[in-house]
């Protein structure tokens, strides 16, 4: 993710590449469509409630020249990747996963990025709470397994973000992520239970 050392999330949500992507202009009306959904609206009152603004310009359209789809940076917001949107579904889910990273990041006072399990815990929480990793999402990714395929996507799907992580190898990930797996993965807030 562009962005420097510790005051970035490092990570980012990959993108499958399919289509063209759209318009800035359509993506924007899309994030704003977004807005308007029940689990959106939920975030960001308790990102609110937990002393962070969400401003205008806090969730915005951009055309990312990684394949990713979008990301969080401490003190610049959440930025979508029009270029590897296609539907308002997929912008939704890039939403609603990066609002639950700027949700942690505001919770909690000493976050640090550029620490993996730091790093790790977040993607665990966003992967099991955004409804990133519904057996039908990941049946659209080709992924067939019918049990346990949730817990399954999580890890994988950490590992794909923490590697990423220039701070973090591996080695490291995979530790940092199965050090903090059950306390994280259990950590529902602000929901009272996963969605």
């Amino acid at each position: 993710m562009e962005g420097g050392a510790s005051d970035a999330k490092l990570a980012i949500e990959s993108s499958p590449i399919r289509g063209e992507g759209v318009s800035l202009e359509e993506c924007q009306r899309m994030i704003q469509r977004s807005l308007r959904t029940p689990m959106v609206k939920f975030l960001v009152e308790n990102l609110e409630k937990s002393g962070c603004i969400v401003a205008d310009n806090f969730i915005k359209a951009v055309n990312c020249t990684k394949q990713i789809s979008g990301g969080y940076t401490r003190g610049e917001g959440i930025m979508v990747c029009s270029n590897y949107m296609n539907i308002q579904d997929e912008v939704n889910q890039v939403v609603i996963h990066e609002l639950i990273h700027a949700y942690d990041d505001c919770r909690a006072a000493n976050l640090d990025w550029a620490d993996c399990a730091h790093h790790a815990c977040s993607e665990i929480r966003a992967g099991h709470l955004s409804g990133d990793c519904h057996y039908k999402r990941e049946l659209l990714r080709g992924y067939m397994k019918m049990r346990g395929h949730e817990q399954d996507c999580v890890r994988r799907r950490v590992m794909k973000s923490v590697t990423a992580n220039p701070y973090c190898s591996e080695a490291a990930a995979t530790d940092a992520m199965e050090a903090v797996w059950d306390i994280c993965y259990n950590d529902t807030r602000p929901f009272d239970r996963a969605p």
